[in-house]
């Protein structure tokens, strides 16, 4: 085809998109609200929940409309709580909390597990790794795109060093399987030394599987010298699509500098709510937390 041909069929096609109403600017718009919630939702940071403490007791429909009445349009379903989402569903009741989810606002953002990689016992860890690929297929099924799994200790009896490769080695296997089904592997910073993020860092090190990412977990050991900003810049590049979050108006860690540190980084995932309180009204509690959420970001989208 000559330029002249070219130039001539890309004038002809516009002209005729323009005479139906559609131009490609309309179009764009068009698809953008055609997208799943799933993509939408990563338009921008967006607050969710972790079933931990304020799920724990609701089974699976009333899970979806407490979220929806709040407008929590996330979850990251746990397991061994009242929803039961577990290994154990068959094809039918996975495709049934698929559905659910898929007739909602609400994504299902994947499944919570207590996973981990640490266990000097070779069993023990292939164990651990194989239940983590059948909690990756459930994911898969339900309509889910990741896992979240945990390092969760350094044992004193092992050299530091060789548990940092091995829960480096054992994510890789992990993402490897998750990879064929089209999920992540979320690593929350959790457990004893393994909250501390120059040993997340080093973990990471060993990790070269592109689905597997870091779960920010809010601790305590965050603030550890050389200070949040430092430690949060030192490993922002592994992070993965979520994030867990405690109340954001109890306590003294500094949401507002991590609001900050996420804004300016431009980060898209989701903060969930991994709450700790017992509130008499749990629906009230959310939408506090969702209006909390929403002032701390406007906040930082006004330093930035």
């Amino acid at each position: 085809m000559s330029k002249h041909q070219a130039d001539f069929t890309r004038r002809d096609f516009l002209l005729k998109s323009t005479q139906a109403g559609i131009t490609l600017a309309g179009f764009s718009a068009l698809a953008a609200c055609s997208k799943p919630a799933a993509e939408k939702s990563q338009a921008e940071m967006r607050m969710g929940l972790v079933t931990y403490q304020w799920g724990r007791d609701w089974d699976l429909p009333t899970l979806i409309a407490n979220c929806e009445k709040t407008n929590f349009l996330g979850v990251e379903l746990r397991t061994q709580h009242a929803h039961h989402v577990e290994p154990s569903l068959t094809a039918a009741q996975r495709a049934e909390v698929k559905k659910r989810f898929d007739d909602s606002p609400v994504t299902c953002i994947g499944y919570g597990s207590n996973q981990a990689f640490h266990y000097p016992d070779p069993a023990v860890l292939r164990k651990s790794i194989e239940d983590t690929f059948e909690l990756i297929k459930l994911s898969h099924d339900i309509g889910g795109s990741g896992v979240k799994v945990k390092p969760n200790n350094l044992p004193d009896e092992v050299p530091r060093e060789k548990t940092i490769e091995q829960i480096g080695r054992s994510l890789n296997e992990v993402g490897k399987f998750a990879a064929d089904y089209g999920q992540k592997i979320r690593v929350e910073v959790h457990g004893r030394k393994t909250s501390e993020i120059p040993n997340m860092k080093a973990i990471f090190d060993h990790v070269t599987e592109p689905n597997v990412g870091i779960c920010w977990n809010c601790n305590e050991q965050d603030l550890l010298p050389p200070g949040l900003e430092a430690n949060f810049n030192s490993i922002k590049d592994r992070f993965g699509e979520t994030v867990h979050v405690r109340e954001l108006n109890i306590g003294n860690y500094p949401y507002q500098q991590l609001f900050d540190l996420f804004v300016g980084m431009g980060y898209k995932g989701w903060i969930l709510l991994e709450a700790r309180t017992n509130p008499p009204d749990r629906i009230a509690a959310m939408k506090e937390q969702l209006q909390v959420f929403k002032e701390m970001i406007a906040n930082a989208k006004a330093k930035a």
